[in-house]
């Protein structure tokens, strides 16, 4: 039978709903709001006051945290001042990576990923998170200076929540080496990445209990999106929604572990097309943020607008989400469990008392 140590059962079951699916909202960026609040202040993104993530965040967390299974923030300028508004009953991620990441490998070309300074799993357990999130940025062609750093990070992190008994999410981004983000050639590379990074950091020697993954293409790129379907802009297609699905089956036989589905900065319109694709292959569910919130930020610094928008517009995004993702499969159903019922804590663990 599959075991799992009590505490982390615990802590995984309070991260999704009844039916074990994961429904969580992130508010952990800091590098994009940054970004988005430069560009409407007319400043630099390091010009960007301290007050002012503080204050979206708040906005955004009290708003959206009721209707979610769990929230990802950040802890500088999300959980301290906005810990207090998450119900109870709404689990915790806090996110343990510094925001960006270190230019490595020839040219400057690869990247590797950091801790916060002063930052640690004790640290996060200690201040009442339900689990610990990490990014990690990957490629399988980076060198192998860069993927040892980053394998022997992704390893630490892992050993660390065993000793703590909190659950740890791996946040995956892949990249191209060549290509910029948006291109045809980085849509036709992108599947095969998500997919080999799946397999590699869901192996067991790593510590992962939940995989946050990108969608293993991009949409704006199918025969079937192509003419503007989500931004106006028509692009010549590299592959077909069948070739998209049978990468989204892929990624799934990768991961050995429950995978959830994060947003990458899409609109609303193309994630609810993306997390219906991947809750039918396989998907737990979602952790996704921008997707859902971003137009909030356009309002700063009218607080009263924000509120206003994050109640109709940002609520009615989640609602969506949560309707299209009810199909999810229940975390405890992936084949490394094969049910609830077939999962015990593990009885030879050390914290169980002996007669």
């Amino acid at each position: 039978m599959p075991t799992i140590s009590a505490g982390k059962l615990r802590k995984l079951q309070s991260l999704a709903d009844a039916h074990g699916r994961f429904t969580m909202m992130a508010i952990d960026q800091r590098g994009s709001i940054s970004a988005a609040l430069a560009k409407l202040l007319g400043v630099a993104a390091s010009e960007v006051p301290f007050e002012a993530l503080v204050t979206v965040k708040a906005v955004i967390t009290r708003a959206l945290a009721p209707y979610a299974s769990a929230v990802l923030t950040d802890p500088i300028y999300g959980y301290p001042y906005s810990g207090a508004t998450i119900p109870g009953a709404v689990a915790v991620l806090l996110a343990c990576e510094e925001s960006g990441y270190q230019t490595a490998g020839p040219g400057g070309a690869e990247r590797v990923s950091r801790i916060i300074p002063g930052w640690s799993v004790a640290q996060a357990k200690r201040v009442g998170a339900d689990a610990l999130k990490f990014l990690l940025y990957t490629h399988p062609d980076a060198t192998e200076a860069t993927r040892r750093h980053q394998e022997s990070l992704v390893r630490r992190l892992g050993e660390e929540c065993a000793e703590h008994q909190l659950p740890f999410l791996l946040e995956l981004v892949t990249y191209s080496l060549e290509h910029a983000a948006a291109s045809p050639e980085f849509a036709r590379e992108k599947p095969g990445f998500v997919a080999e990074s799946a397999r590699e950091f869901s192996k067991p020697d790593y510590g992962v209990d939940l995989l946050k993954l990108e969608f293993p293409g991009n949409l704006k790129y199918t025969d079937e999106y192509s003419r503007g379907a989500f931004d106006g802009v028509t692009r010549e297609p590299v592959c077909s929604l069948s070739d998209v699905e049978a990468s989204l089956r892929k990624v799934d036989e990768a991961s050995a572990v429950p995978w959830v589905l994060l947003s990458g900065g899409v609109g609303i319109e193309e994630f609810l097309v993306n997390l219906r694709l991947a809750t039918a292959a396989g998907a737990s569910g979602f952790l996704c943020g921008r997707a859902v919130w971003q137009s909030v930020l356009s309002h700063y610094p009218d607080e009263a607008a924000m509120k206003r928008v994050c109640l109709a517009e940002s609520v009615f995004n989640w609602q969506r989400c949560v309707a299209t993702a009810e199909n999810a499969l229940p975390w405890f159903d992936h084949r490394q469990y094969g049910g609830l019922e077939a999962i015990i804590p593990d009885p030879h663990a050390a914290d169980w008392p002996r007669p």
